[in-house]
């Protein structure tokens, strides 16, 4: 019986064995681009143009898990890395990326519910935001609404445009009971 050796060399283990690249303030510089989009220069790797900010878990963790993206020269969208927490980073950092959140976002603060009627299993709610009166249709199930922090909602209407009630207790007693009515989970 003979013995088979082996060639084969066990190479270590990356570092992060998920291949996500966690980016901290110390390697990471964030600088306002053209048109207002953001550049991103990684220490010991490149610079990044035209990055955007997109939230991983946009309800539950606003502020935090945050991916930054660019799209390569084959129109592919790539993730550059994530951002754990983005208190980590200088105030100019944290504004330019709400500044990129924003314009990815376009969520709607609700200030007032005028008005919601229920049809064809459909929610059509009128209320004022703090861009003005608006009318949406948000489609009557369970998970196009969410829990939004300790007593806010996040309604997430037909085209998948967000609509934040950040306090149910900060509407008007009439208005909540009338959200609630519908809106009960």
């Amino acid at each position: 019986m003979s013995t088979i050796q082996s060639n084969i060399i066990p190479l270590p283990l990356p570092a992060n064995p998920t291949g996500v690249r966690r980016l901290v303030p110390e390697g990471t510089a964030l600088q306002r681009g053209e048109h207002g989009v953001l550049r991103c220069t990684i220490t010991g790797d490149r610079t990044y143009e035209g990055v955007t900010a997109v939230r991983l878990f946009p309800i539950s963790y606003g502020d935090q898990f945050i991916s930054l993206r660019f799209t390569d020269e084959t129109d592919k969208e790539k993730e550059i890395g994530i951002i754990e927490r983005l208190s980590d980073f200088p105030p100019e950092t944290v504004k330019q990326v709400h500044e990129s959140l924003d314009r990815h976002y376009h969520e709607r603060v609700i200030r007032r519910i005028h008005k919601i009627k229920q049809r064809y299993g459909q929610l059509f709610f009128t209320v004022e935001t703090d861009s003005g009166p608006v009318e949406f249709v948000m489609p009557w199930r369970h998970d196009r609404a969410e829990e939004y922090g300790a007593k806010g909602r996040v309604l997430l209407d037909s085209l998948n445009n967000r609509y934040l009630v950040p306090d149910l207790d900060a509407l008007l007693p009439k208005e909540k009971q009338l959200l609630v009515s519908f809106i009960y989970w």
